[in-house]
């Protein structure tokens, strides 16, 4: 430090650290310049949709390129799979996605043939299904989505990539994701799931309603057991986010345990009825955010302390019989889920869990006397 006549030299002082800040801030710019310059983009992930000519594929689609499943930076190739009929509008679906220019698309694939729309795919997102028509028996719709999940399942055996994750939406979703576990035997189970982070979202954003509150203040609310009306949605567990922190549901709620009982429930079982007797089609858009969400958590993680509703093959947890692809609430971390333990379940939730389990327990004995398994 510059002293001048026994006092310090403040021009000289601060010219120096003029020139101290100068050198950081030119650092920083060439550490950041080299960073750019060494940055390597992540490979594309090949995404299988099939009935991607369908409404819910018409929406996920852009959804799925856009980033919303994957995340900003993560490249993908999608490869759309439809029925022969549908082949035009697959076409279509093909040259919207070129046209919007999304810039992590690096590629479009639209097949009819299932062998070649499952080469290769780290991530198949299962929407073609037989849907159900007027007057058909249950048996014969399950019939039906055996056999065509059977042959998906034998496809994407033979052609996937060994990391394969799979989301099952068409219904019946969970049996479907049965069956496809079953036929499939070199995916490892843990990556066979079904969608019920449709319901959950559902269930949501009707405890957000009765709360007045924002639907992203709600967490931890559970859906157990089937994509059905045997579902059993849970608020024994949610919370809401406070100015004095977290609170539950149920006491938030005191006053309306019938309705948390009963009503409740039933609108989240029957929301999708509803729409389909307003729409005339079944939920899309919702449907394909629903499927988005799944994916982006088990790949991306859940945040702490939250957790999310998957089908996922039962482990025995909660007294619910291994084997059975059945919803539980999960957290995931870098890939993968695990099944959240230690709740408490009560009597009311142990009737309605060991219903849902008995209604699959009966779909499985179905779709496996259809397949001669």
């Amino acid at each position: 430090m510059e002293v001048v006549g026994g006092e310090v030299d403040y021009t000289f002082v601060i010219q120096k650290s003029l020139v101290l800040l100068l050198c950081v801030v030119l650092s920083w710019k060439m550490i950041v310049y080299m960073c750019n310059l060494l940055k390597i983009e992540k490979e594309p992930i090949r995404v299988l949709v099939t009935g991607a000519a369908g409404n819910i594929g018409y929406a996920i689609a852009p959804m799925i390129a856009g980033g919303m499943m994957l995340g900003q930076d993560q490249p993908m190739i999608l490869h759309l799979l439809d029925i022969e009929p549908a082949s035009k509008s697959l076409e279509a679906v093909k040259m919207e996605l070129q046209d919007s220019a999304f810039p992590l698309l690096h590629g479009v694939f639209a097949t009819t043939n299932i062998d070649e729309a499952c080469k290769g795919v780290n991530i198949a997102i299962m929407i073609g299904g037989f849907a159900r028509k007027e007057g058909m028996e249950r048996r014969d719709v399950m019939s039906k989505n055996a056999v065509i999940f059977k042959a998906q399942a034998s496809a994407l055996e033979r052609y996937a990539s060994d990391d394969c994750k799979v989301l099952v939406i068409a219904n019946p979703a969970n049996t479907n994701a049965l069956i496809l576990k079953e036929f499939a035997p070199s995916i490892p189970e843990e990556n066979i799931t079904c969608l019920t982070r449709l319901d959950h979202n559902r269930a949501q954003a009707r405890l957000a309603e009765k709360l007045s509150v924002p639907v992203s203040s709600v967490k931890n609310v559970i859906v157990w057991g089937n994509h059905s009306s045997t579902q059993y949605p849970d608020s024994n567990h949610a919370t809401v986010s406070t100015k004095t922190g977290d609170q539950p549901v149920n006491e938030l709620l005191v006053a309306d345990q019938k309705w948390l009982k009963n009503e409740f429930i039933t609108e989240v079982q029957q929301r999708g009825a509803e729409i389909l007797r307003a729409r005339r089609q079944s939920s899309a858009l919702s449907a394909a955010i629903a499927a988005c969400d799944h994916i982006h958590d088990w790949f991306l993680g859940t945040p702490k302390g939250n957790w999310v509703s998957m089908g996922v093959c039962s482990d025995g947890s909660y007294s619910i019989p291994p084997g059975l692809v059945y919803s539980f609430p999960v957290i995931c971390e870098k890939g993968s889920w695990k099944i959240v333990q230690g709740l408490n379940i009560d009597e009311f939730s142990r009737e309605k869990m060991d219903d849902s389990a008995r209604e699959l327990a009966e779909e499985k004995a179905l779709a496996y006397s259809c397949l001669d398994v």
